[in-house]
């Protein structure tokens, strides 16, 4: 059975979709069969990796937790023979709204993922930056979180709001989900607290902390407007090489 990891934070502009979109691409290189779920109403994932819900409105994600649609006819294939993706649409933010009534709304994703689990190694769920519906369901249907930390004392603060929520559904929907790990992303080795707080990251959460740490890197911000993941971007920069790093580490993890 696939493994399924959610990225998130609520905190905006973290590099949350930048993770999920290269995490997943790397473990695609990395041979393992992916499918990268885009759950925010942004599309950033989806418009990150080519795809414009404008041309196909009726085959995102909006559709799948509505009911509308089945899960199947949601995959997209990316450029990249291991990677799949179903995208979303800003429509999925009025999924919110229609599903307050629906039995077991916190399930809708975790049911409409369960025929096609087994035909992934492993499957990313971007959340969007808030702690509502779509991303609780996100967390419901998750095996694991990874978390995204910009290495900002004000990111290390919000921490608390995100760690409650997945205490929340343990303790209700999920009892299940752990934390897959903390990822620091945007460093810059010559700012002296961007170091300060990976030291105080790593003191507090000890090996939850991944040994990778995302640098800063000019390329990473470019490659979304390109459609592509870095690893197609430019093979040979820093943002590439952190990234299968990461994937290498995901995958001791769960070896």
């Amino acid at each position: 059975m696939g493994k399924v990891i959610a990225i998130a934070n609520q905190k905006g502009g973290v590099g949350k979709t930048t993770t999920a979109i290269n995490l997943a691409a790397s473990l695609a290189v990395l041979e393992k069969k992916v499918l990268i779920i885009d759950a925010d109403p942004q599309a950033n994932t989806s418009s990150g990796l080519n795809f414009s819900p404008e041309s196909d409105q009726k085959r995102t994600l909006y559709e799948v937790m509505i009911g509308e649609l089945d899960i199947r006819d949601a995959l997209i294939q990316t450029e990249m023979a291991n990677l799949q993706m179903i995208p979303s649409h800003i429509n999925l933010v009025g999924a919110e709204i229609e599903m307050l009534e629906s039995e077991n709304r916190e399930s809708a994703l975790k049911n409409a993922l369960a025929p096609i689990r087994d035909d992934y190694d492993f499957i990313i769920i971007d959340c969007s930056p808030s702690l509502g519906l779509i991303t609780v369901n996100a967390l419901t249907a998750a095996d694991s979180v990874i978390i995204p930390v910009q290495p900002e004392f004000f990111a290390l603060e919000g921490l608390g709001k995100l760690l409650q929520t997945i205490r929340l559904v343990q303790n209700g929907v999920n009892p299940s989900l752990t934390i897959e790990g903390f990822v620091v992303t945007m460093f810059d080795g010559r700012t002296k607290v961007h170091s300060q707080v990976v030291s105080e990251l790593r003191e507090h959460f000890k090996d939850m902390v991944f040994n990778t740490i995302i640098q800063r890197n000019i390329r990473l911000s470019e490659a979304p407007s390109h459609g592509k993941p870095i690893i197609l971007y430019d093979v040979i920069c820093n943002g590439t090489t952190n990234y299968l790093n990461l994937a290498k580490e995901v995958l001791d993890r769960n070896s």
